[in-house]
This record gives C-alpha cells, structure tokens and sequence, in this order.
C-alpha cells in the first residue's frame, strides 16, 4: 500500500481516464491543466467503470506510475458538498479511495480472455 506523507499535494482527475493510457498520455493530462509534473506530486486517475487506478508522480529520477485494479468492488472518489469531485485530496482521503468500496455483493466481471476461454479542461488533472 501506498503511504503518504500529510503534506503531499495529491491531485484527482475530474474526468475518467482511459487505463490503456501510460506515461505519456497521463503526463501530458497533467501538463494541460496547468500543473507542475516535476514537483513530485500524486496525480490520481481513474477509470471510467472506477475499478482500475492509476497514480503518477515524479520521484526525483523519473516518473512511477502505481496501478491498481480491485478484485471486487469500485474506487468511491469522494466528493464535496456540491457533489462535485474535489480537484486535491489530503493523505486520509487518498487511503481511502486506494482501500475502494465495501464490496457486499458485488461479483467480479469475467476478464476478455475469461470470457472468451483462455486532466481536462476546468483546471484539475
């Protein structure tokens, strides 16, 4: 599990992000908002069905990008009190999402090979 210091500047994407996305398409999510790739910062992006994350930061040699896919249940990103999801989060609430939805019953979708046998444009990420 991903750890975080209080301080850390955490950024959540407003939009759904396509996870077939890497380095660059994410990276350049970033550069279109406005912030800065380099300052070591957590970008949080999430897919559009919320059961796959990625997270992007620049840890001083290069960019990591830390992936998560959940067995069961979806990423809950919060919101605030207008519903609207919040551009930053704070170290709690990014545990939080990370940890996803309670998963009461929810069933695991079959993956392709299962089933077949074998940053946008108001100013956030």
């Amino acid at each position: 599990m991903l750890s975080v210091p209080p301080q850390q500047r955490i950024y959540l994407a407003a939009e759904p992000v396509d996870m077939r996305g890497g380095f660059d398409r994410l990276s350049g999510r970033v550069r279109a908002a406005g912030l800065d790739l380099y300052a070591g910062h957590l970008f949080i992006f999430v897919s559009r069905r919320r059961t796959h994350l990625k997270v992007l930061t620049w840890d001083g040699s290069g960019l990591v990008v830390f992936y998560k896919r959940l067995g069961r249940g979806k990423f809950v990103p919060p919101v605030d009190k207008d519903g609207q999801r919040p551009a930053t989060l704070d170290a709690a609430a990014f545990a939080t999402l990370l940890r996803g939805a309670p998963t009461v019953g929810v069933r695991r979708s079959l993956s392709s090979r299962e089933h077949n046998g074998g940053i946008d444009g108001r100013g956030s990420v």
